[in-house]
């Protein structure tokens, strides 16, 4: 009997090494890519998040124009929104980007630092807000579009300023973000 379990231990033990090591060599690989997964999203993220503030600071010189042009005709009866909005030559939106944030957040978000996640899905919902809004401007003007009155014209200058405000909180988080992944 006690040959038998000596026999059984020295052809089980080698088994059970080899699957230990295996199992080892397998977690340390998945560890490495996930390491290098992380650091191509994160690079894509950052680089994304870079494009998106230049969007951002090209667009708040073309929305701030534009809000300079509602004061210029604030109390012109003659000159319409739309007619406003055409010596502005349009109106402006960003393209927020965040392909890479949502990519991650569909798989391997547990790789990610909390912080990071937190600050990443905090863009994507002002993305959503500042869509919204983009589009209640376009709404209003599209119900207006012939309206001279001053009052209309100001309340077109503050949605526009209220995209600008949405605009320049998304820079200044994306600034954070950027900042700490240095």
């Amino acid at each position: 009997m006690k040959k038998n379990i000596k026999a059984f231990l020295k052809d089980i033990i080698p088994i059970i090494v080899g699957i230990l090591v295996a199992l080892w060599i397998n977690n340390w690989n998945e560890s490495r890519k996930d390491k290098i997964y992380l650091q191509q999203i994160s690079s894509a993220s950052n680089k994304e998040l870079m494009e998106t503030t230049d969007d951002i600071k090209q667009n708040l010189v073309l929305q701030q124009s534009f809000i300079d042009t509602i004061d210029a005709y604030l109390l012109d009866d003659q000159i319409s929104l739309l007619d406003i909005t055409a010596k502005a030559k349009g109106i402006y939106a960003p393209t927020i980007k965040i392909n890479s944030w949502k990519s991650i957040s569909n798989s391997k978000i547990e790789l990610m630092d909390y912080e990071k996640v937190s600050a990443l899905a905090s863009i994507e919902e002002q993305k959503e807000i500042l869509k919204n809004k983009t589009i209640r401007l376009g709404d209003f003007l599209y119900s207006n579009p012939n309206e001279t009155g001053k009052d209309k014209k100001e309340f077109m200058k503050i949605l526009m300023s209220d995209i600008i405000g949405t605009e320049k909180n998304l820079q200044k988080n994306i600034s954070e973000i950027l900042n700490n992944s240095k």
